[in-house]
């Protein structure tokens, strides 16, 4: 049985998410962050060397990151779900946003998140931050264009794009983007993601 190590309020949602849509038999091994500092808890270390959350154990093999877990999952156990057919441009694409999402997108996030905490001495990197941040939701919101998924039909790239536009939302920089809201509106109501806040907890990322 897939096993996944789920940290409350974290990336690790959407690999619920993911194993609710392919309706895969799994185990939740549930991570609490610290109250006061608000860090993974010490505990994720013995799981895997970064501490770190999402992993998921299947058997003998061990895979943290979101994109090498969605990538894997769907490969070895999707049954041909979640992705487009692996000889089409599309599936191109697909590899590209399952990469994208964390390797490019999230950076300015998550600089943002950091910087939140120096106050005023942050100003001067601000400018910056703001303007990447818009760069990449610029690009997202032209790719997705008035489609309703990224490669077309639902997959693990909407998955895997998901927590950025969490996170951009609870920021406040996602309503400059209608076809984003609509987007992020829709992922919300499949019923799939609903399961996976039943087991994982909602999303608290204003905190």
């Amino acid at each position: 049985m897939l096993k996944v190590h789920h940290l409350n309020n974290s990336r690790s949602q959407r690999i619920l998410w993911l194993m609710e849509e392919l309706g895969l038999d799994y185990e939740i091994v549930p991570h609490q962050r610290d109250a006061t500092t608000n860090l993974a808890p010490p505990e994720l270390l013995a799981v895997h060397p970064l501490g770190k959350s999402p992993v998921i154990e299947d058997g003998p093999i061990k895979i943290a990151e979101s994109g090498a877990i969605i990538e894997y999952v769907v490969d070895r156990h999707g049954g041909g779900k979640l992705q487009p057919d692996p000889k089409s441009n599309e599936h191109v694409a697909y590899n590209e946003w399952l990469h994208y999402a964390e390797g490019s997108a999230m950076l300015p996030l998550m600089i943002n998140l950091y910087v939140m905490r120096l106050g005023e001495a942050a100003a001067p990197l601000m400018p910056r931050i703001e303007s990447e941040i818009a760069n990449h939701l610029g690009y997202i919101s032209g790719a997705l264009g008035e489609r309703d998924y990224l490669t077309g039909e639902f997959s693990g790239a909407d998955l895997q794009v998901s927590f950025v536009m969490e996170v951009a939302r609870a920021f406040g920089k996602l309503a400059a983007y209608p076809n984003l809201v609509a987007y992020l509106a829709r992922l919300h109501a499949r019923p799939a993601f609903k399961r996976s806040l039943e087991k994982g907890g909602a999303y608290n990322l204003a905190s």
